[in-house]
């Protein structure tokens, strides 16, 4: 009898060790998992990347149009490519300043 009392402590305490073990898995995998705090440091480095780079994106814009503004075009120039390529004198006129003056690599852009 004593054997018999054991044997069924024994499995007493198997069966509470696996039901632990078993509510634990359980738990790990009913468990919400937490949200992840955003990094402020990282929030405001990402910010900070992002106004340089629109910044240097507007002063490469800036530059451009400087750069355009200083190419000499003709008046009978932009009256071609216009009037060729069917559309307004100011389209025509960037064109040409686009490619530096030069009337014909004005015109085959539009082809």
């Amino acid at each position: 009898m004593a054997d018999d009392d054991q044997h069924d402590m024994a499995e007493e305490t198997n069966t509470s060790r696996q039901g632990a073990e078993q509510a634990k898995a359980l738990d790990l995998v009913t468990d919400n998992v937490p949200e992840k705090e955003l990094d402020q440091n990282k929030v405001k480095q990402a910010m900070a990347a992002l106004a340089a780079a629109q910044k240097a994106d507007k002063e490469a814009q800036i530059k451009r149009e400087k750069e355009l503004a200083a190419v000499k075009v003709t008046q009978a120039d932009i009256d071609v490519i216009a009037a060729e390529a069917e559309v307004d004198k100011k389209l025509a006129e960037r064109r040409l300043r686009e490619h530096n003056g030069n009337l014909l690599e004005a015109l085959r852009s539009f082809l």
